[in-house]
């Protein structure tokens, strides 16, 4: 069969050329929205009277059984079929002949691949959303398991402040949290309906475009036709919101990897979510985590690469949105697993409290306490900090802790020094003391946790 555009044309189109101009054999992965929106688009015409009850009814049955036969894998594409849409209305046209031709009345494939393309991110943004309220859920489940239990704060990589396990996943908590919420803000964004829109400046033909925003679940309509047919926001929008969401991913996996390392040893990752080695039989790899930190670059690059596309395009469509698929597909499928993989994996993993116990005696946690109960004594705060450097200073040189220091001690740092002026500075009392709101203690912890329970239990989306 001859393309359904080749009458301008007196010969086919070369091999070569063919073969890079077709994108069959990737947004075919569009047929379901496809024929979703062509259902819609046939449905209004009828009730236009631009086509018949009998004409609208024998191409929903076609489409109906096109879609099935696809779904079962009886359907074979080849690049003569150039892309999803031609090739669908193509067998459509060749069942039906006469009346298969007139689908595609008031359309063009500018809009209609508008319409798939929003069609399917809203329906990829639901499934994103669908894992990351599971990764969230286990969030809340961990924290709330070690939501008193005490580990090292770092920055700067530095051990800096005594935290709790619970305290540190919650960070994590509000971080997907955002995600969740820039996912829910770019699927309102995508919620337009561009059928209608046509090639670049909407039709003469009497359609009604609310009609078929309201047969395909979309909120509205696009106000310009022209920007209709040439907006890739939507997109763009998904691959840079689920960059972020993929950078999130990244930092937790890379805690993952030194938290399971000999040095830390602060967690126990299931055996299901690493490797071994092919030649040192006592490995056991934290694979799944630094896959999980790896892929992050594929993304970031999907978005770079698609950037990079819509740069200087100028209106209305241009053949270079092609490239728009092979990326879209790309980042949803791997962002969804990446989450998923998260999920399970942390959901499996366990803190070995003991061996975290260990490592809160070095770096002199308790310090800042310190010079904030100085403060509270009234000796100014950079007064109270230079203070606290000299006895951390001079317990290093003497290999002691702060606890540790005498009033002898004290006197030889500073006359002012002495042991009534220190605050409790065991690790539960340095914790438990931090109750200022989003802070550490664990009574402000289980705060954070049940505010996050009562979010995940309302959002909708």
């Amino acid at each position: 069969m001859a393309n359904l555009w080749s009458g301008r044309f007196e010969k086919g189109m070369d091999k070569i050329v063919e073969d890079f101009n077709a994108s069959i054999f990737f947004d075919k992965r569009l047929y379901e929205c496809d024929i979703e929106g062509s259902i819609a688009h046939i449905t209004m015409l009828c009730e236009q009277g631009i086509v018949t009850a009998d004409e609208k009814s024998k191409i929903i049955s076609e489409l109906n059984n096109i879609k099935e036969e696809v779904k079962r894998g009886e359907i074979e594409f080849s690049v003569h079929d150039e892309d999803i849409h031609m090739a669908i209305e193509g067998i459509l046209i060749k069942r039906l002949g006469d009346t298969g031709k007139k689908l595609h009345t008031a359309r063009s494939r500018n809009d209609q691949v508008a319409v798939d393309t929003r069609l399917y991110v809203k329906k990829e943004i639901k499934n994103i959303l669908d894992v990351l309220n599971y990764l969230e859920n286990v969030l809340l489940e961990k924290s709330e398991k070690y939501y008193d239990k005490i580990m090292v704060g770092f920055t700067h990589m530095q051990h800096a402040q005594p935290v709790t396990i619970g305290f540190h996943l919650m960070a994590y908590f509000q971080m997907f949290k955002r995600d969740m919420e820039r996912f829910i803000q770019c699927f309102d964004r995508t919620d337009y309906n561009p059928l209608g829109s046509c090639a670049l400046a909407g039709t003469t033909i009497p359609i009604d475009r609310y009609r078929t925003a309201e047969l395909l679940g979309f909120k509205n309509v696009t106000e310009n036709a022209m920007d209709s047919v040439s907006d890739r926001d939507y997109i763009l929008e998904l691959m840079s919101v689920g960059s972020i969401c993929m950078m999130h991913i990244s930092r937790m996996a890379e805690e993952f990897v030194y938290w399971n390392s000999q040095e830390f040893s602060y967690i126990s990752i299931d055996d299901g979510f690493c490797t071994g080695s092919s030649i040192m039989p006592q490995k056991k790899n934290p694979d799944m985590a630094e896959l999980l930190r790896g892929k992050v670059g594929r993304i970031y690059g999907n978005l770079i690469q698609l950037l990079t596309v819509m740069k200087a395009t100028p209106l209305a469509y241009n053949k270079d949105f092609q490239e728009d698929k092979e990326s879209l597909f790309d980042t949803i499928d791997t962002l969804k697993n990446s989450i998923l993989i998260l999920a399970k994996m942390l959901e499996k993993t366990e803190f070995i409290v003991e061996n975290i116990q260990k490592h809160l005696n070095s770096g002199f946690l308790n310090a800042t306490d310190i010079a904030e109960n100085f403060v509270k004594i009234n000796i100014p705060f950079r007064e109270a900090h230079e203070l606290v450097g000299k006895m951390v200073k001079y317990s290093e040189n003497n290999h002691k802790q702060l606890e540790e220091l005498t009033d002898e001690d004290l006197q030889k740092i500073d006359m002012r020094l002495n042991k009534a002026m220190l605050p409790d500075l065991s690790m539960e009392g340095c914790v438990n003391g931090r109750v200022s709101y989003g802070g550490t203690a664990p009574s402000e912890v289980q705060r954070q946790i049940n505010k996050g329970k009562e979010w995940i239990e309302k959002i909708v989306y």
